[in-house]
């Protein structure tokens, strides 16, 4: 998915000019007013083929359905969400005068949509739409339990016509967008995400806290990679090097030529406001604070090689991080006889930080091609060498490089340590499991592949932007499938190692993916908010304000001009445009004063009383 919206950014950039030039706006029927008609539902009960038809009683629970109060229409279909069948319901929608619909299928995180439009199609408010998902909790989960899963699908259509009874017309407004996007981060995500929307035509602000742009890419020095062509010895291909230096030169000069491109250095990311499409954000410059309008923000922050002290770094000069080693490398001076690298170092014994395998063997390579008699030693636990990277780690066997595995609980010893610069070289035990015994190696630089960490500050830049991270301090996508590059929250997109650790080319795709998402808001004049929203009785608000506390999005306020319970002056409000319909202050409202749109308590009261029959 991420590779594939890259290379829709890609074509975006070509297909710019032309953009909306051969597009169809579809032309809606005028909603119909339902308000005052008696409940006409119309149910759709869905084979899916064999996959919710080979596992229970798909037309028995049509039949069924055709029995429940207020239904007047119900039939199962083969493929629900077939192009055919989208028309079909379209049609009985309109000639049988439904008002409310029910489809008993899949997920509606991937198909409500589809089916809401289909009703749209009609004349019909996609609030009048409710959908049972009888394949996720009925045929997948009671596989072999024909009976079960039949009883189960007729409970979840039961509530779902119980719920379609209390529905109401849901109402979205537009909202003019800012065609600019914000990229937070100066590195080769953010340099190529602001790239990839500036040349579509649209505004960028990239915000950098470092004196320049550049960030890892800056440490890169060389670049081990396969040409399949490449003529070799073993027939297979061969060893190539190339130079990232020179990706960051041209990355440089584009950002610097780029018109569209306002670049802030020694600045600071302090908050955002506002909604997908229309956000206002204040940066701290080097001249100030300035407020910056913006439909779109891609979050491309980075990381950081670890430094911490295990294995003695920090106590000796001859104890070097890999990011250390590929600068004496590229320098070309003081290159050992002898040398060993351990990988999997500190917080990577909790997660595989995944680049650091492959530079630890580019760097024995590199090694090995200036002084082709080092002697290289890889103490590792795992090896992954991601992808076609396997064959630097073929390579790098075939050159001499030994590999020998540890274990966690008896992680190698180093012993020879001192301040100075050490005139005998360091020794290394580590028991080798295979062969059952303790190996002593005498290494003239010892090398630590560390892992990749979150940047300083992470954590708080998180809340700033109101954005979850994960466990280890990277932030997390929406979905990691369906939404690989976006945030929860609409209109944030993330991009490279802010996400988690990540190969140049992978950081590359990423950014375009990031940009790609970015500019379906920003290539529109408009954007429809509201919907399934959460709305405030202000007869019953009490300003407690703990609506205000709890929203992770801080969109509920106190306002002086509504009057709450008892006359008093002050009731909480939301902004529709604003609200994300998670409904945490609905559950936490002392006073039961907010209702979530589409999921009012009287509607799921409703589907529980259909389920226990009370």
């Amino acid at each position: 998915v991420v590779e594939a919206s890259g290379a829709a950014a890609a074509a975006g950039e070509i297909l710019a000019p032309a953009r909306w030039t051969r597009t169809e706006e579809v032309v809606y029927p005028p909603e119909r007013d339902v308000a005052q008609e008696e409940p006409r539902i119309g149910v759709f009960v869905c084979h899916c083929g064999s996959n919710i038809g080979g596992f229970l009683d798909v037309p028995g629970v049509a039949e069924y359905a055709a029995s429940l109060p207020g239904v007047v229409h119900a039939e199962d279909n083969l493929y629900t969400c077939s192009q055919d069948s989208i028309q079909h319901i379209t049609e009985q929608t309109r000639e049988l005068g439904l008002n409310r619909v029910v489809v008993a299928s899949c997920t509606p995180l991937t198909h409500e949509p589809l089916f809401q439009d289909s009703i749209r199609q009609a004349g019909l408010n996609p609030g009048m739409f409710q959908m049972a998902n009888i394949r996720n909790q009925c045929s997948w989960v009671h596989s072999e339990q024909w009976d079960v899963a039949t009883d189960k699908a007729k409970d979840l259509v039961r509530m779902a016509v119980a719920k379609a009874l209390r529905l109401e017309p849901l109402h979205k407004t537009e909202v003019e967008v800012q065609k600019a996007a914000l990229v937070v981060g100066g590195g080769v995500a953010g340099m190529t995400a602001a790239l990839t929307l500036a040349d579509q035509g649209f505004p960028v602000h990239l915000v950098e806290r470092e004196k320049w742009l550049g960030g890892n890419l800056r440490n890169l020095r060389h670049i081990a990679d396969w040409d399949s062509k490449a003529a070799q010895d073993n027939g297979g291909g061969g060893l190539v090097w190339r130079d990232p230096q020179v990706l960051l030169y041209q990355l440089l000069q584009r950002i610097e030529r780029h018109s569209r491109i306002t670049v802030h250095l020694q600045s600071e990311f302090l908050e955002s406001s506002g909604f997908a499409g229309n956000f206002v954000s204040r940066l701290r410059t080097p001249d100030g604070v300035i407020e910056v309008r913006h439909g779109a923000t891609i979050v491309a922050t980075g990381g950081g090689e670890y430094r911490g002290p295990e294995y003695g770094y920090g106590t000796d000069p001859r104890i070097l991080t890999q990011q250390e080693f590929e600068e004496r490398l590229a320098a070309g001076r003081d290159l050992p006889e002898s040398l060993a690298m351990i990988l999997c170092v500190g917080p990577a014994e909790r997660y595989c930080s995944r680049i650091c395998c492959t530079t630890a063997v580019k760097n024995a390579l590199a090694l090995k091609r200036l002084n082709p008699e080092a002697q290289v030693v890889i103490l590792y636990h795992d090896t992954r060498t991601y992808g076609f990277r396997e064959r630097l780690y073929d390579e790098a066997r075939r050159q001499g490089v030994v590999f020998v595995q540890y274990e966690f609980d008896r992680k190698p010893v180093i012993e020879g340590l001192d301040q100075g610069s050490g005139s005998e070289p360091l020794t290394v035990r580590v028991w080798e499991p295979s062969l059952g015994e303790e190996l002593e190696l005498h290494s003239d630089l010892l090398v630590l592949s560390m892992p990749v960490v979150p940047p300083e500050g992470v954590e708080e830049l998180a809340t700033r932007l109101k954005c979850p991270l994960d466990l280890d301090g990277f932030f997390l996508e929406a979905h990691v499938k369906l939404r690989p590059v976006d945030f929860a929250n609409d209109g944030v997109f993330l991009a490279g190692m802010a996400h988690y650790p990540k190969f140049l080319d992978e950081t590359i795709a990423q950014a375009q993916a990031a940009a790609a998402r970015a500019v379906t808001i920003l290539s529109k004049d408009v954007l429809e908010v509201g919907g399934v929203v959460a709305r405030v009785d202000a007869d019953k608000c009490v300003a407690c304000l703990t609506c205000v506390r709890i929203c992770p999005y801080d969109v509920p306020q106190v306002r002086a001009e509504f009057t709450g319970v008892g006359e008093i002056v002050g009731a909480a409000y939301i902004e529709p445009a604003q609200c994300h319909g998670c409904g945490i202050c609905v559950s936490e409202c002392p006073a039961k004063a907010i209702q979530l749109l589409h999921y009012r308590d009287a509607q799921i009261e409703a589907e529980i009383e259909a389920l226990t029959g009370q």
